[in-house]
């Protein structure tokens, strides 16, 4: 971060941690050399970020209010977030999905400054020096993809950063972590994107994208560096693609205090949903049956968290994993299939031994007949009127989740989910949908938002500088975050808290995770707080745009 001390005039205006516009005192202007560089009147935070909300609403396309957010958050950082905080309900689908997709393809050409570090295959041996590059000593949280798989939209190399910049603004706002401690990372390994390649204003390399062994070493590399400059710096790896994400993870996860919030932080997300959803629908956890349309990572990892709480509630894993039922493209994932044992790992692992393929979603529907029906296959509107109606046949309140991000890839829209069901089911998706009113009741549509859960795990782990992030955090986070919804409102149909309350919400999930932490043997600080809400409390930042400089 800036050194205050050695800068005046311009080049305070010019740092995006010390700018604070009209909201420098008279007595600072004068300290600092910047009588006359501003406009004479001093204004307060709640101006500033009036004015500053009256300018984004001016906008009418979201994509140009996340153009206009990303520089004002590159001119006066505290500004940005203290907007970012006041509004998130509203700026959460400009600063994060569904509208940051838009900016992922786009990064290229809006690109205007720098937001982050660039690794690449050609930094091979000198990247723990390169992060001596970076303006701060002390980073607590870094978030880093390499593109390989961005949301629902695929290969899109170093026009990833976009989702690393996002999320760690998110990591900010809304879990407590200092900007001035935060790094968004890309890692540039490489596009298959021929589009990319061939596009005038691109950034990265023109080769083709790195695999195997020789990806897994960069990445490795990486976050061993990390560890050695920052010893205690949480590193969130981001849209991998499907097999290098679980290839990483295993390999560090002991390493580095890491996780993966494609495959950890959506399933305990989902989980925390299916949790209350089975309460309102008035199922057993040990007796649910649920059906995924999709098999990537996000859906492996749910599914991994679903049966460790159904283990958790007695159930042998062989139980707990006829409970789950995986469809990829070529239909039902079942030890019958032709292509076994060409099928991954993962994907094995949760295989159905000796049932017969099946490749249409509704036969399977009416085979199993589940509780639940979730969508993580990032193929766009495929849940049809049949499947929505076989489920209410068979259950009073179907519990129906379209996962897959952005909005345009989601497995049905909230208004067909509703009006199918005629209202009954219990509705979640991963991006916003509006509300919906059939025959004059209206329908709240919930987020399945990792939001959630990834900001309080974090802050959680970090603050009691955690050796590792082991899976029971995640379901720890998972029933913490369930029990934030009263029971009246669960038994209204009613999934989710508010994202409103969602700095309240980190706080409750890194208070759990941090107790947790010390429960497992985990957590690295000594002696214990005595009070971990206060000990959390006291530790979250918060952007107050009228502090000393």
């Amino acid at each position: 971060m800036d050194n205050i001390e050695n800068l005046r005039g311009t080049a305070v205006l010019d740092s995006p941690s010390l700018n604070k516009g009209t909201g420098f005192t008279f007595t600072q202007r004068e300290r600092l050399g910047l009588r006359g560089l501003l406009p004479r009147k001093y204004e307060s935070p709640e101006i500033q970020v009036s004015r500053a909300w009256h300018q984004l609403c001016a906008f009418e396309e979201d994509i140009n209010r996340y153009v206009y957010l990303e520089n004002l958050h590159m001119q006066n950082e505290r500004l940005f977030y203290r907007v970012l905080v006041e509004h998130l309900e509203d700026l959460m689908p400009i600063v994060y999905t569904p509208t940051v997709g838009d900016a992922v393809v786009n990064f290229d050409s809006l690109y205007r400054n720098r937001c982050g570090m660039y690794f690449s295959r050609l930094d091979s041996g000198v990247m723990r020096t390169m992060l001596d590059n970076w303006p701060s000593s002390d980073v607590e949280i870094i978030v880093v993809t390499d593109g390989g798989r961005v949301l629902g939209l695929g290969d899109w190399g170093t026009n990833g950063m976009a989702i690393s910049v996002g999320k760690v603004s998110l990591y900010c706002a809304s879990g407590g972590f200092d900007p001035a401690k935060a790094m968004p990372v890309c890692l540039d390994l490489g596009t298959n994107n021929t589009a990319l390649t061939e596009h005038e204003y691109y950034l990265g390399s023109n080769e083709s994208r790195l695999t195997g062994d020789a990806h897994l070493a960069v990445v490795t590399e990486f976050c061993l560096a990390v560890k050695d400059k920052f010893p205690n710096c949480l590193i969130q790896f981001e849209d991998f693609k499907t097999e290098d994400a679980f290839r990483i993870l295993e390999h560090l996860r002991r390493k580095v205090l890491c996780f993966n919030d494609d495959i950890q932080g959506t399933g305990a997300t989902i989980l925390a949903g299916l949790i209350n959803a089975l309460r309102a629908q008035g199922t057993s956890t040990r007796d649910c049956r649920i059906i995924f349309f999709g098999a990537g990572s996000s859906a492996i990892g749910v599914a991994t968290q679903i049966m460790q709480l159904l283990i958790s509630e007695g159930l042998s894993e062989t139980q707990a994993k006829h409970a789950i039922w995986l469809m990829d493209s070529k239909g039902l994932i079942t030890d019958t299939r032709e292509d076994y044992d060409n099928l991954s790992s993962q994907k094995r692992k949760f295989a159905q031994h000796g049932e017969e393929p099946c490749p249409d979603l509704g036969e399977l529907i009416q085979r199993v007949k589940p509780h639940a029906l979730f969508g993580l296959s990032g193929f766009g509107p495929v849940f049809t009127r049949e499947h929505i109606e076989l489920m209410c046949e068979h259950i009073g309140k179907p519990i129906v989740f379209p996962l897959s991000n952005p909005t345009s890839k989601a497995e049905i829209t909230a208004q067909d989910a509703y009006t199918w069901s005629k209202g009954k089911c219990l509705f979640a998706a991963g991006s916003p949908f509006a509300p919906v009113t059939i025959e004059g009741n209206t329908y709240v549509p919930g987020q399945g938002n990792n939001m959630f859960i990834f900001p309080g795990v974090g802050f959680g782990a970090v603050s009691v500088r955690a050796e590792y992030i082991p899976d029971s955090f995640f379901l720890c986070a998972a029933r913490a975050l369930a029990t934030i919804v009263p029971e009246d409102e669960v038994r209204a149909g009613k999934i989710y808290p508010s994202v409103s309350a969602i700095r309240a919400i980190s706080k409750t999930v890194a208070v759990a995770v941090a107790e947790h932490a010390y429960e497992v043997g985990v957590a690295q600080l000594y002696p214990k707080p005595g009070d971990m809400d206060a000990f959390i409390t006291e530790r979250m930042w918060y952007p107050m745009n009228d502090g000393a400089v």
